[in-house]
C-alpha cells in the first residue's frame, strides 16, 4: 500500500473548512441527499476529488470494505471511538489493517488522512456520506431494510423489486439484521419511511418468510 501522498491529503483537506471552525449545522446537499457535519464535509470533499480522478466506483468500493471490517470487529471499533489512543497510534494501526486488506490508493490516503486529524469516530458516517453521494450521482435510490434474520436471496430479489417499483428507479439495499425486531422489517428510503402499500406488500413477504422457515 503507498503512503499518504501529500497532493491527495492537501487536495481533500483544501475542500474542507478548518477544523477549527464550528460549522456542525452546516450541511452540503447533492441530488436528493443530504449529508451534514463533519462526515458531510469530508465525504463530499472525498466524493469531488473521486469523481475527477475518475475513481469513484473503486473509492466506494475501498471504504465498504473497511466499513465491513468496522462492523465485523470489536478491537477495531475500540481503536476508533477511544480517545486513549494517538493520532500516531491511530494511522500506524489503520494503515496495519488496510494493508491486511489490501485497500490502497485514494481510499487509503482518505483513511489515513481522517486518523492524523483524530476523525475516526466520524468514519462510519464519513462512509455512509460517500456511499449515498455516489448513490445520487448514479441516479441510484439507497433504501436501508432491517429485518429480523437473514432474508434469501430470493426473499431479498423480491425487497429489491418491490422497492424498485415503487422508487421508479434502482435501488441498493442497506441491510441490517436486527433479532429484537419483532412482528416485521423496517425499510427507510432516504429520509422517508414506505408508504403504507409498500409496507403491506414486504409484510406479505416477511409472513411468507416465516411461515418457509
Amino acid at each position: 500500500m503507498r503512503s499518504l501522498r501529500g497532493s491527495d491529503t492537501a487536495l481533500i483537506a483544501g475542500r474542507m473548512w478548518p477544523d477549527f471552525v464550528d460549522k456542525k449545522d452546516h450541511d452540503v446537499a447533492q441530488g436528493s441527499s443530504i449529508v451534514s457535519g463533519v462526515s458531510g464535509r469530508y465525504a463530499s470533499a472525498l466524493f469531488e476529488l473521486a469523481q475527477e480522478t475518475k475513481s469513484a466506483d473503486a473509492v466506494g468500493a475501498a471504504l465498504d470494505r473497511f466499513g465491513a471490517l468496522i462492523d465485523g470487529s470489536d478491537d477495531l471499533q475500540r481503536l476508533i471511538k477511544n480517545p486513549v489512543f494517538t493520532a500516531d497510534e491511530q494511522v500506524k494501526a489503520v494503515n496495519g489493517v488496510m494493508q491486511s486488506a489490501k485497500i490502497d490508493g485514494l481510499a487509503a490516503n482518505f483513511i489515513g488522512l481522517v486518523a492524523s486529524k483524530r476523525r475516526l469516530f466520524a468514519l462510519p458516517g464519513m462512509i455512509a456520506g460517500y456511499r449515498q453521494l455516489l448513490a445520487d450521482a448514479k441516479g441510484i435510490v439507497r433504501a436501508e431494510v432491517t429485518v429480523a434474520e437473514q432474508p434469501s436471496a430470493g426473499q431479498l430479489r423480491d425487497i429489491a423489486a418491490a422497492l424498485r417499483e415503487t422508487a421508479g428507479k434502482e435501488v441498493e439495499i442497506d441491510l441490517r439484521i436486527d433479532p429484537s425486531l419483532i412482528g416485521g422489517l423496517i425499510v427507510k428510503m432516504g429520509s422517508k419511511m414506505v408508504d403504507a402499500s409498500l409496507k403491506t406488500k414486504l409484510n406479505s413477504m416477511r409472513l411468507a418468510m416465516k411461515e418457509v422457515g
